[in-house]
């Protein structure tokens, strides 16, 4: 079948991952990293830990049980275990489309040129970053803007390339969101060809953000860390320029200049790490 060469690499927390095959509509082979957190590690689900395949429709997904916290470790722990020709990343809160895995596949197979491509996944309202409406080359101006399960890629081409998920960001990780950005940062930096595609895959339910606890000192402060991986000297320059841009949002309670302040130090602390 056409799907045995799409497999998509799902990062769970404390969930159930038989339902989640069903819940996500998931139609390909895939790989779910389900991470075992807190009351979960006690639970009937941690008497599974050993990995294990769960067959469903036509496919197989290989069950990953473990005991740990990370986005970036999940991540790349389902990369290890990955072995299609294309993978796509996916999160536990995405419902995917009837017939998205052909699409994939056919968007891939019209686009050779590609080695990543970043298709569309439809937010929550408010949550709302990007949505292409154009097939054209992602660049160094415009690659910040996607989340993981926009993702998908040329397996071969990515493990070449030597690029992983960092262990610093995103939840369960010392500072909060930037994974996705770093992670095509990356991409970019190692020559990887990246496309956005008009293409529509899925949606993403309504649920409370796992990282996002308002505009506080730490947010800025890991904002600061993120935009040192990020940009290294222009980091400063471009921080406030974010914040300026976005002042009547983010600095409304605590100033301006406070919220820059935390930021620089964030830097400061990221060229120590």
């Amino acid at each position: 079948m056409a799907n045995d060469r799409l497999q998509i690499l799902v990062s769970a927390v404390n969930k159930d991952p038989e339902e989640l095959i069903g819940s996500m509509n998931l139609d390909c082979d895939a790989v779910i990293v389900n991470q075992l957190i807190g009351d979960y590690q006690d639970s009937d689900t941690a008497d599974k830990r050993s990995d294990y395949i769960q067959e469903f429709k036509d496919h197989e997904a290989r069950i990953i049980h473990r005991v740990e916290k990370g986005v970036g470790l999940s991540r790349n722990t389902a990369l290890d275990n990955a072995d299609h020709e294309l993978i796509q990343f996916g999160d536990d809160d995405i419902v995917y489309d009837d017939g998205y895995a052909q699409k994939v596949i056919a968007e891939f197979d019209t686009h050779p040129e590609a080695d990543i491509l970043l298709f569309n996944v439809k937010a929550q309202e408010g949550r709302e970053t990007y949505w292409n409406t154009d097939f054209a080359r992602v660049n160094w101006r415009n690659y910040g803007r996607y989340p993981a399960y926009a993702i998908c890629a040329r397996r071969q081409k990515l493990a070449a390339s030597g690029v992983r998920y960092s262990l610093l960001f995103g939840g369960g990780a010392p500072y909060m969101n930037g994974e996705d950005s770093l992670f095509l940062h990356d991409c970019l930096k190692a020559g990887l060809a990246i496309y956005r595609t008009p293409v529509a895959i899925g949606k993403e339910r309504k649920g409370e953000s796992t990282w996002f606890k308002g505009y506080t000192d730490k947010f800025f402060f890991d904002r600061g860390v993120l935009y040192y991986f990020l940009y290294g000297k222009m980091a400063t320059i471009l921080g406030f320029r974010y914040l300026f841009k976005n002042r009547n949002e983010m600095c409304r309670e605590l100033g301006l200049m406070h919220c820059y302040k935390k930021l620089c130090s964030g830097v400061r602390h990221g060229r120590s790490l």
